[in-house]
């Protein structure tokens, strides 16, 4: 066999002249050698992407597509599914039950998120100023969010509003003889919506980060302009955290589609009195794991899922009319962005009346 010898580089080349003194631009590397560096890291990007890719299909994906099939079917857990159409969505809709539980469940989310919402905003301007002890403050205030969702906390809770309890023997100081919430129909869903407000923490935080990036020249501005605190807040705050607020939005009404620990253990599972707590999530329970009618469980979870789509899609498509993204031109502060005339002008302005505060 014979060996075909390379020649060295030429003596004034750049690759003899890189090899003798490390000045020169580098040699080129051979187009093999970089499609297989670019195949090991492609390899190695789809190796660390594989536990989340696993984890959709295995945990996510599957179990979505198993439960879209048993939607049409009857399934008890013990026999196989039985091929039955689309009687579990007719039977759905002709059930006064499940009627119920949408009706209980619009109630709570209708009432529930603006409550938390309007929490979570008024704490955070509150929060935003500076004073002592705020890291404290933040904290204790963040703290519900992370145990109010337990069982224990539903105990709790349970336990202060029943009757002769904490809340009920408060309220007669005051002449309001209502007797425990959690046993009177009218009163029993307002325990719940008072427990989702006490665990206004995470919304807080997001407001806390947009009231961060409002700039204070506006507000310097509004103020010499004699604009007072609530004009301020609805000229200047709210168009600004707008996108903040309709993330929280977002996020507070999808989960207050799927509340279903709260209800359970304020309700004993049962969604009572009077089924004035039967919220769909617990409805759902209810068909599918005391009732083993996993076809109808599974029919009722892909209508939750419609629901909740649709409501975020109608979001989605209001929010042009009120939210403001900086950059699009458009909007009430659209005018005061940082590189427009008008906000060149009100930079002008707050710097002449610090000068004459001074």
């Amino acid at each position: 066999m014979t060996h075909t010898k390379t020649s060295p580089p030429p003596p004034g080349s750049a690759a003899r002249r890189f090899r003798r003194t490390g000045t020169g631009p580098p040699p080129v590397a051979p187009a093999g050698d970089a499609r297989r560096r670019g195949r090991r890291e492609t390899l190695a990007g789809y190796l660390f992407l594989s536990p989340w890719v696993l984890g959709m299909l295995l945990l996510t994906l599957g179990p979505m597509l198993a439960s879209l099939y048993l939607s049409f079917t009857e399934y008890d857990l013990f026999n196989a599914p039985r091929w039955t159409g689309f009687d579990n969505y007719r039977a759905m809709f002709e059930d006064p039950r499940w009627a119920t539980s949408v009706g209980v469940t619009l109630q709570y989310v209708l009432i529930a998120t603006p409550l938390k919402l309007a929490a979570a905003l008024g704490v955070a301007l509150l929060l935003a100023r500076p004073r002592r002890g705020l890291g404290f403050y933040r904290s204790a205030f963040y703290a519900p969010s992370l145990i109010g969702a337990s069982v224990s906390i539903g105990i709790v809770w349970r336990a202060i509003f029943q009757d002769e309890a904490v809340v009920d023997r408060s309220l007669r100081l005051f002449g309001a003889d209502i007797g425990g919430w959690v046993g009177d129909p009218d009163w029993a869903i307002h325990t719940l919506v008072a427990l989702a407000v006490w665990q206004f923490g995470a919304p807080m935080v997001i407001f806390l980060a947009g009231l961060k990036q409002v700039p204070r020249e506006l507000y310097e501005a509004a103020e010499v302009d004699g604009a007072g605190a609530w004009r301020r807040f609805r000229s200047v705050t709210l168009p600004l955290i707008s996108p903040v607020l309709f993330f929280n939005l977002l996020l507070e009404t999808i989960h207050s589609f799927q509340v279903f620990t709260s209800a359970y253990v304020v309700s004993n599972g049962r969604g009572g009195p009077a089924d004035s707590t039967l919220f769909y999530t617990l409805y759902l329970y209810e068909k599918g794991f005391r009732e083993f009618r996993m076809g109808y469980a599974s029919a009722m979870a892909w209508m939750l899922m419609l629901g909740v789509g649709l409501v975020t899609f109608v979001l989605f498509r209001t929010q042009r009319g009120w939210v403001h993204y900086e950059g699009e031109g458009r909007g009430p502060m659209s005018r005061t962005e940082p590189g427009s005339r008008r906000a060149r002008r009100v930079r002008v302005r707050v710097r002449r009346v610090r000068r004459v505060r001074r």
